[in-house]
């Protein structure tokens, strides 16, 4: 039988990736996962968990996303900082890195996540890291006691909102419709926060500036009134894009927006290869749900990895 660098390769270490690290270790298998960044993933940026189920104590994303860590690698996950560039199977899987050099392994489990979404209108981009921001834990403290824009309707703008209200005495949030996508007691308590202003129904057109933001024109899509009006910043969430390239490359089936499609054991078209979290397509992603995926996919991978072994 050749011996192969991992049993379990995990691309990915949000909170889908390390979960999946801690029950596939758990498992006893040689459990490898391949980071880019840093262990945690989009929920690095989680001002405040307070709704994954038995956490009641006040917890940042961070503290969360290094527990899950720590924890996976008492089980005995290893952990690789490095970027994934393909992904190839035969009679088992060759990962490719940005290195040059190649890792192997009987399964992989994909939990790349996503990345936000551009609004895509003129002065996002020029204005990006100058005043546009997708991250207001990362960059909010910025524009402490400053005029702040947020545009979304979703979990995201909503918590936003909430944190950014922390640093200034208001901000204004718009969303293109009528109401809030985002779940019920967020909405709530957004639109009961007094240092929060909601504007539906608007949308911005323009962000102006000149080496920083300086003010957006807006339109509310219901009367065709604009406007244009000052601020320091402009905070963007409007959802993400999943990071499904190496999937496509693969041949792997994914649905209309780019999400990998799986069966109920998070297994793809392609045999021992499984994918978790905000990548898979599925209609509530949430940490709870990112975790819950990662459990799963592991134990079937395990399951599959035995059948591999048997078969050498």
């Amino acid at each position: 039988m050749a011996v192969l660098d991992a049993d379990l390769i995990i691309i990915g270490a949000g909170p889908a990736g390390l979960t999946a690290a801690q029950y596939g270790a758990r498992a006893n298998l040689k459990v490898l996962v391949i980071e880019q960044i840093a262990p945690g993933g989009q929920i690095l940026v989680i001002d405040q968990l307070e709704n994954y189920p038995g956490v009641t104590e006040e917890i940042s994303g961070y503290e969360f996303s290094l527990a899950l860590y720590k924890q996976a690698e008492t089980f005995g996950a290893s952990f690789l900082t490095e970027t994934v560039t393909s992904i190839k199977k035969d009679s088992h899987f060759t990962v490719g890195l940005s290195d040059g050099k190649t890792l192997t392994a009987f399964a992989v489990i994909l939990a790349t996540g996503s990345k936000p979404a551009l609004l895509g209108i003129p002065g996002e981009t020029e204005f990006s890291s100058k005043g546009v921001s997708y991250c207001a834990t990362c960059d909010g403290h910025f524009f402490k006691n400053k005029k702040m824009f947020i545009v979304g309707g979703g979990d995201a703008a909503c918590e936003e909102a909430r944190y950014l209200s922390h640093l200034t005495e208001k901000v204004v949030l718009v969303h293109r419709r009528d109401s809030f996508r985002a779940q019920k007691a967020l909405a709530e308590r957004t639109m009961k926060n007094p240092k929060i202003e909601v504007r539906f129904n608007t949308i911005i057109k323009e962000i102006k500036g000149d080496e920083r933001v300086k003010s957006v024109i807006w339109e509310n899509n219901k009367t065709g009134k604009t406007g244009e009006e000052l601020t320091d910043a402009v905070f963007i969430f409007v959802g993400t894009v999943p990071q499904s390239a190496l999937a496509r490359s693969l041949g792997i089936t994914l649905d209309e927006g780019g999400h990998i499609i799986t069966d109920q054991k998070m297994a793809t078209n392609i045999s021992g290869f499984y994918a978790i979290g905000d990548i898979r397509s599925n209609a509530f992603r949430q940490v709870v749900t990112a975790a819950a995926d990662g459990a799963v996919a592991a134990h079937n991978a395990a399951d599959y990895i035995d059948e591999e072994k048997s078969k050498k």
